[in-house]
Order: C-alpha cells, then structure tokens, then sequence
C-alpha cells in the first residue's frame, strides 16, 4: 500500500485481500483510490452523517386544541374501533 497523508492507492487485489481494513481507515477520513493496471477504478471514501431532527423545527406552527385529552364522541369512538360496521 502506496501511502501518502489523506489518500491511499492501492491495487484491486490488495483492497480485495485487505477491504475491513480500508473500510476502517476510510470511515477515519482517508481517501482510499482503488486501482488496476496503474487506472484509477474506484474511491472509498467515509459516508456523509446525515443531520439529525432539529428539535422544535414546528414550534409556533401546530396548534393543539383545549379540548384534545377529552374523550372522543360515541360515534367517532365506534368508527375507529369498527363497532358500527362490524356489529350491524
């Protein structure tokens, strides 16, 4: 493995015998060029981390009604758990 400070050539069957390895010094940052007969063919490079949910990204946009803990009327209750179409 021809090494130099944030990219590292090696040859097709040198990453295929050695690939955790790479992979492992990849997901550390290092730029891993894949090559075969003196060609580039392929680059290992760690994955972007996708940004996490903002917490409070809908603050001030939902507005939840006073009423919402109170109990649902008789005949939406009966909808949801199939009472007036089952029973019928």
């Amino acid at each position: 493995m021809n090494a130099t400070c944030a990219e590292l050539k090696v040859t097709f069957d040198l990453a295929k015998a050695n690939f955790s390895k790479l992979v492992h010094q990849a997901s550390a940052g290092k730029i891993i060029t894949i090559t075969q007969d003196g060609r580039a063919l392929a680059r290992l490079v760690a994955a972007e981390l996708q940004p996490g949910r903002r917490i409070g990204a809908m603050k001030g946009k939902l507005i939840i009604p006073a009423d919402f803990g109170s109990p649902l009327p008789d005949d939406t209750l009966d909808a949801f758990e199939c009472r007036s179409i089952c029973l019928t």
